[in-house]
């Protein structure tokens, strides 16, 4: 692999729905295996997790290409779009990063949030508002070194799963 192309960032289209399904399918999957192997996923979330054409109606979702490999995803939802968690007013929600194992470790993950945030701002947002699992440590550092902080008032105790808030506002 030539790890000195340039990382390409873009809105996914309906021909990437099945990879980047997969792809969250497999990041996910394989991510809480390592780190949190109680974390198991159902039918129903990986059903969730590969409905990309919900996502895209609702919201953008972007991709990270490497040489026309998709290698991850994140999803950003609009104020007031059906499917988003923003507790906070006229606020972006951010959903879904995840990054191919293959390519762990290789600056997707940093491309793509900076993508989000940009177009987040570019919609006028007053915050983009997240939720990171409990115990999910190193996905809560990677959130807070980019500025995002802890907001409990957003918390989300669902009934198989506590996530913790964290919202970034414009410098």
């Amino acid at each position: 692999m030539n790890e000195a192309a340039p990382i390409v960032v873009r809105l996914a289209e309906p021909r990437d729905d099945h990879a980047v399904g997969e792809l969250l399918v497999s990041a996910f999957e394989t991510a809480y295996a390592r780190k949190m192997p109680e974390v198991k996923y159902d039918d129903a979330r990986r059903a969730e997790l590969r409905d990309l054409p919900g996502k895209r109606a609702q919201g953008a979702v972007l991709v990270a290409e490497h040489q026309g490999e998709i290698a991850g995803t994140v999803t950003l939802f609009p104020p007031g779009a059906p499917r988003s968690e923003a507790w906070l007013a006229n606020a972006a929600d951010l959903r879904a990063l995840a990054v191919a194992p293959s390519h762990f470790g290789r600056g997707y993950s940093r491309a793509l949030l900076e993508a989000a945030e940009s177009l987040a701002w570019s919609w006028k947002v007053q915050a983009i508002c997240l939720h990171v699992r409990r115990g999910a440590q190193g996905v809560a550092r990677l959130y807070e070194g980019r500025g995002y902080l802890r907001d409990p008032a957003g918390d989300l105790a669902l009934p198989t799963v506590f996530l913790e808030a964290y919202a970034l506002r414009p410098r």
